[in-house]
């Protein structure tokens, strides 16, 4: 059923006569408001302040008379002293209360009280000259006499007329605020009489718009919630897939790059492995040989030796030809060049072991190993690098090897490891040196220190330490994170310490942490297990 239109602009014309009645009301209510709020105001500034200066000029002067006859009845100027103290504030008193009241201090009754408070004042004044004079009975008879007394009674009665006169208006002045309360407190209950109809048929007609519109409200939110979870539904599964395939993105990269890197250290040792077989089967012939050729010379010369002595068939061409040659020289220093020679096949057999420990073509398997000969392979392959070139410092190694067992690990992985933190350590030390020369810096000497030992009968921990510039606290959160550097860009993949993080811990079940204070150095802790469980 519809209603007509006339019918629909009833509820409008409520609200607005409704609105301008309650206007018309209270406009003059206000008024009323305001108008006893000044009177309240009036009063609260002038009148009871009036009032408040009353009671102060009253008690000065009960000061100012007790001041007076304690001076002469003890003769102590601290009294007189009091009286000069308290008599500029009874003035100041009386000024500020003839501001506020003029009319007041008109009247003859006012004028009486002047001259009385003069007349105090003057025989107060006497008072204080007979007592300098130490004439402390005739102060007292003045101050109690007759004429004294009757003084202070005309100003003790003006006093308190005037106080009583305040009082009178200070009352009228209350009972015509009250008027008005009681007048604006009646006009606002017949407002309120007349406008609570009115505004109750506006409720009314607010609650059936907010009843309307609540329902329509909550059918659309409905469809919004159902919209909303359909899409929220569809982004939570796009998101998880986005994060599914960003994480196996992240797995094959890391994969990827891991097994280049690995790749990499495979053809190195294979590389390492065969040129150390190439080196030694020629090495081992040379090796083998020169000790028949020892034992030969040896006997060569003992021979030439034993001729000489029996000088048997002298022959002045043989003499020649000894004495060309430098005879006594050359059995002098054979021996030696062929110590010499056999020193050095000895040093290249060394290198060519060093050589096959490192490449450890083996390393898929766990086997038990000696720590210490992996940490001398890798370092004799980077001898090279810490001899330094140009103006570089020549790095010094400082071994301090513990007495360690045999420990089952992956061989290769941990040769990677010390790889790892020796290259970096001494890129560290060089880069540092160079900053330091820049800024013309006196540098210490460079060194990385080398620490083993046993750890509980059950791991051994290897420590790699260097002298460089140390690393920040903000770089140590993220040191083992793949990918991240702090070398420029085409000098640092960002693997090494994650790839070494990982055969550490993963592979081996072991501990790998950093101990760095800026400018104080970097030290690598490795903690792996002597066997490995099964």
């Amino acid at each position: 059923m519809h209603l007509p239109n006339k019918l629909r602009l009833v509820p409008s014309q409520i609200v607005i006569v409704t609105v301008l009645l309650t206007l018309l009301l209270f406009i003059p209510q206000i008024f009323l408001n305001w108008q006893a709020y000044y009177n309240f105001n009036s009063i609260t500034k002038y009148e009871f302040k009036l009032q408040t200066l009353s009671d102060e000029i009253t008690y000065l002067d009960e000061v100012l008379t007790m001041s007076a006859r304690m001076n002469a009845a003890t003769g102590n100027f601290i009294w007189e002293e009091r009286y000069r103290q308290f008599e500029p504030k009874l003035d100041i008193a009386i000024q500020e209360s003839i501001k506020l009241a003029p009319k007041v201090y008109e009247n003859e009754d006012s004028k009486k009280v002047d001259a009385a408070n003069q007349r105090l004042v003057a025989m107060e004044y006497q008072s204080f000259e007979l007592v300098r004079k130490n004439q402390k009975q005739i102060a007292q008879l003045l101050l109690f006499s007759r004429d004294y007394e009757h003084q202070k009674q005309i100003y003790a009665d003006g006093i308190a007329k005037r106080k009583r006169n305040i009082s009178l208006q200070l009352q009228h002045k209350i009972d015509d605020y009250y008027k008005k309360v009681f007048w604006a407190i009646l006009e606002s209950i017949i407002s309120l009489v007349i406008l609570i109809p009115a505004w109750l048929l506006v409720l009314r007609l607010l609650q059936q718009y907010l009843k309307a519109k609540k329902i329509a409200q909550a059918a659309l939110e409905e469809t919004n919630y159902n919209l909303e979870m359909q899409v929220a539904e569809r982004t939570a599964k796009l998101k998880h897939k986005n994060i599914q395939l960003q994480q196996t993105l992240q797995e094959l990269q890391h994969a990827q790059v891991q097994l280049i890197q690995t790749e990499k250290m495979s053809s190195l040792g294979q590389l390492v492995a065969g040129v150390a077989h190439e080196i030694n089967n020629p090495v081992n012939f040379i090796y083998g040989n020169l000790m028949h050729l020892r034992e030969y010379s040896h006997q060569l010369l003992s021979l030439i030796n034993l001729y000489q002595q029996q000088n048997f068939n002298y022959n002045p061409e043989i003499t020649s030809v000894i004495n060309k040659i430098d005879l006594e020289f050359l059995m002098d220093d054979m021996p030696k060049v062929l110590s010499s020679m056999a020193v050095g096949t000895d040093r290249i057999r060394e290198i060519v072991l060093t050589l096959r420990n490192f490449s450890r073509l083996d390393e898929a398997e766990i086997k038990p190993v000696d720590i210490h000969e992996g940490i001398d392979s890798t370092l004799l392959i980077l001898q090279y690098r810490l001899k330094g070139k140009d103006k570089q410092q020549e790095i010094a190694i400082i071994k301090d090897y513990g007495d360690l067992p045999l420990v089952e690990c992956y061989a290769g992985g941990l040769n990677q490891v010390f790889m790892n933190i020796l290259s970096n350590a001494i890129d560290a030390l060089y880069e540092w040196e160079a900053e330091c020369l820049k800024g013309e810096v006196k540098k210490h000497l460079n060194s990385i220190i080398v620490h083993t030992q046993v750890k509980n009968k059950e791991c051994v921990i290897i420590s790699i330490k260097d002298n460089g510039p140390g690393i920040t606290d903000e770089v140590k959160t993220r040191l083992f994170d793949p990918f991240f550097t702090t070398k420029p860009v085409g000098k640092g993949t960002g693997l090494g310490l994650s790839i070494s993080y990982q055969i550490i811990v993963d592979k081996h079940k072991g501990k790998i942490k950093c101990i760095s204070v800026p400018d104080k150095g970097t030290e690598f802790v490795i903690e792996i297990p002597i066997k490995q469980a099964r």
